[in-house]
């Protein structure tokens, strides 16, 4: 028999976590906004050919870039 239960004390929520609780439950519209800004910004589709056409174009750097041609 475990008597930890006795002398459990509650979890430990950093003010953080707090914070973003209560910012969540004073506006439950914020997480379909935040879902709406990661499609935005994360879930665009790549468009392959121009992607490759990019990394054609591409031009090698040279091993130490501030050195002159003089």
């Amino acid at each position: 028999m475990s008597l930890l239960h006795i002398f459990r004390r509650p979890d430990y929520r950093s003010d953080a976590t707090q914070f973003i609780d209560q910012l969540k439950a004073d506006r439950p519209h914020l997480d379909a906004a935040q879902q709406v800004a990661r499609a935005l910004l994360w879930d665009a589709s790549v468009d392959r050919h121009a992607l490759k056409e990019f990394n054609a174009g591409r031009v090698a750097q040279k091993p130490y870039v501030y050195q002159t041609k003089g």
